[in-house]
């Protein structure tokens, strides 16, 4: 498992974040059949997320397109025990009220059994996504598997830096909503001891690597 985040020289110093190239390039190091290989150990743990779950769950899941512990080990997870997959789509809301692109993200059913066959286009920052008449919104979801490029042993998450997630999470976050589950799924290597957190990161409430499953 994962050791806990007891060193006080982590609580009182000033923590500087690690630069994203570095966990990038990390994944994109890895073979296909060492990312494969990684993938299945990481499902092997997803039992205990189960526990956890309602009968018939939506569970949010996303593209592994940028070197990402595969997810289709979790589309197999959601097809076997006859829960609801969906994927997220950016800029299915325009613009806000202040001109700028809306961040919210929205989520699509997945109908196919591999993700490779689902039909997508690529977005302007270069997301493989799909479009559908059923967008559900974040909350209407049981679990949300969140990409990031690092977090650490409090939860705290290092995304992308486009603050779709954070963005999308907000607002349930701050008021104590519970709906959805926020899981992280990543390999052992983008766990650090601590990152910098700013107001509005939203934590993660559990972690998945090849390694275990740790809740915070």
């Amino acid at each position: 498992m994962y050791p806990e985040p007891n060193n006080p020289a982590l609580k009182d110093s000033k923590i500087s974040n690690p630069p994203r190239r570095q966990f990038t390039r990390q994944r994109r190091q890895l073979s296909e059949s060492t990312r494969r290989h990684l993938g299945q150990a990481a499902s092997l743990h997803l039992a205990k997320l189960q526990q956890r779950l309602p009968t018939n769950a939506r569970i949010g899941l996303y593209y592994d397109g940028f070197g990402e512990l595969p997810t289709q080990p979790l589309l197999d997870w959601c097809k076997r025990l006859g829960y609801f997959p969906y994927l997220p789509v950016v800029g299915s809301l325009g613009r806000d009220s202040q001109g700028q692109n809306d961040k919210r993200l929205r989520f699509v059913p997945i109908y196919r059994s591999k993700l490779l066959n689902v039909p997508t286009r690529i977005h302007r920052l270069g997301m493989k996504q799909n479009h559908h008449r059923r967008l559900l919104w974040a909350r209407e979801l049981d679990v949300i598997i969140c990409p990031l490029v690092a977090v650490d042993l409090s939860g705290n998450r290092m995304g992308m830096g486009g603050g779709f997630y954070d963005t999308t999470l907000g607002k349930g976050h701050q008021s104590g909503v519970k709906k959805p589950l926020k899981i992280g799924w990543c390999y052992d290597f983008q766990v650090v001891d601590a990152l910098q957190r700013q107001p509005w990161d939203v934590p993660l409430d559990g972690l998945i690597t090849p390694n275990g499953l740790r809740w915070f």
